[in-house]
């Protein structure tokens, strides 16, 4: 195996001290832990690509229909008009992230991060599969080219790109929905052409990222790792080595003179622990911004002290108290604040999403002049708009709920019905007696089912010239008349 390329925290892993690329080659870890993250990783990719599959209220799980300005979230039916919710929902994960990281560290990055998820439980296997172990991908990666070699790379690089498609086209179906995705794949590239150059060109990304950029997205593209500094404190649970009992280090024979009197730790200097780390680190060097959690080392490591009869725990989780022979506390004013911010979070999303209406009413005031007046009456012009968030065909009434009694409606009479998941927009002309007018007031509009269960209500203001003026016209009128 390569060595380390730096005896200090002064580079990042994979750059070598010329300023080249080290690629790395992890070897395969066995244990609990990478059971767990194998088991989660294949739920969660389950669970990524099957949104657009299970359909819920008649529309996929998770459908972001951008040409329609329909958004269904898991039951939930949001317009553009509803797209405010999502500062709450984006707020609320990044509240919930912020927790996460002060308590567990960067749980997310190596148990759930699409990043993490599919390289190491879609793409690697793939890799071992054709390559081979760690030992047979260095080999094969310094040998000269054969045959044999470029056949291996062939079907490696195939089996990546065709995986990216996949992956590309079911996340296409998040906003066009999987029928529209599979009339697309039947029909000629010219006839979808932009659907057709998002899918080549995010295919092309996802095999470029997975296939060779790899960790280096982890390490210098996403500021987490960076954040992590910030969220972090000494109780939050890192993985770390545990330098009081595996210090000083020692070889295999070194530990078997251990009895003849030579003080050595726990660890051997085997570097198992290196070797399986997916970003090239040595943990036994401290908490590093490459370090993404996965604990890889920490089945390396209990794997090597079974074999040597010692206990486990010499790379575990802990916080860095706990590795100091402190206590940990999980409550303290870092976790306190984030579990106010986070609690408040749920609360004003709980209440936005409860504020969700199966339609939505709009009303706005016709561009030109703000009002009209003639020798009867003085008119207020307004397009009203009706949304109706439902998958059945819904029947609207709309009418002035408040407002002076000679106030009359013109438009949208009688029922309005809206098919599903429709829109209906028609003038709606207000109109007061021009001798009954007094001056600008508030109208409210309603908006209601048929039914009654359900109602909305919007303010508009009725414009009009000056009463005092009209009055005097009015007059000059009425004289001129005689």
């Amino acid at each position: 195996m390569e060595p380390p390329p730096r005896p200090t925290l002064e580079s990042v892993t994979t750059i070598r001290d010329d300023g080249s690329r080290r690629f790395l080659y992890p070897s395969d870890a066995r244990g609990i832990f990478t059971l767990g993250r194998r088991l989660s990783g294949l739920f969660l990719i389950a669970f990524y690509l099957s949104l657009p599959w299970i359909k819920v209220g008649g529309y996929p799980s998770v459908f972001l229909d951008v040409a329609n300005r329909r958004f269904h979230l898991f039951g939930f039916t949001l317009t553009a008009q509803d797209a405010w919710l999502l500062f709450f929902l984006i707020t609320g994960l990044g509240f919930l992230l912020f927790f996460l990281t002060a308590l567990v560290g960067r749980v997310w990055c190596g148990w759930a991060c699409p990043q993490t998820v599919f390289l190491d439980h879609v793409y690697r296997p793939i890799e071992r599969w054709i390559d081979g172990d760690a030992v047979k991908r260095r080999a094969l990666a310094a040998a000269p080219w054969t045959a044999g070699k470029v056949g291996r790379r062939v079907a490696k690089h195939g089996l990546f790109i065709l995986v990216s498609a996949v992956i590309t086209h079911l996340f296409l179906a998040y906003y066009v929905s999987l029928p529209e995705v599979w009339a697309m794949v039947r029909t000629a590239p010219g006839e979808n052409w932009s659907a057709f150059a998002f899918i080549a060109v995010a295919t092309g990304a996802l095999y470029f990222n997975y296939a060779w950029f790899r960790e280096q997205l982890c390490i210098i593209i996403c500021p987490y790792g960076r954040l992590q500094s910030a969220l972090q404190d000494d109780h939050s649970l890192i993985i770390g080595y545990d330098t009081v009992r595996g210090e000083p280090r020692g070889t295999l024979a070194e530990a078997k003179a251990q009895s003849a009197g030579t003080q050595i730790g726990d660890c051997v200097a085997c570097s198992r622990c290196v070797s399986v780390c997916p970003t090239g680190i040595d943990i036994r060097d401290g908490l590093q911004i490459e370090c993404i959690g996965c604990a890889a080392c920490i089945d390396a490591c209990d794997e090597v002290m079974e074999k040597l009869h010692r206990p486990r725990g010499l790379i575990r989780y802990d916080s860095l108290n706990g590795f100091a022979g402190r206590k940990t506390r999980w409550f303290r004013p870092r976790t306190a604040v984030y579990t106010v911010l986070l609690l408040a979070g749920i609360s004003v999303a709980t209440w936005a999403f409860s504020t969700l209406r199966p339609a939505n009413f709009g009303v706005t005031r016709m561009t030109g002049a703000p009002y009209i007046v003639d020798s009867q009456y003085v008119r207020n012009q307004f397009l009203a708009r009706i949304v109706n968030k439902r998958t059945e065909p819904q029947r609207f009434v709309v009418s002035v709920t408040q407002g002076p009694g000679d106030l009359r409606q013109t438009g949208f009479s009688g029922v309005v019905v809206v098919p599903p998941l429709g829109e209906i927009v028609e003038p709606l002309i207000l109109q007061m007696p021009r001798l009954k007018y007094q001056g600008p007031f508030q109208v409210s509009m309603s908006v209601r089912d048929e039914a009654g269960k359900f109602h909305l209500e919007r303010q508009v203001e009725f414009l009009g010239p000056d009463a005092k003026l009209l009055r005097e016209e009015e007059a000059e009128e009425a004289h001129g008349s005689k």
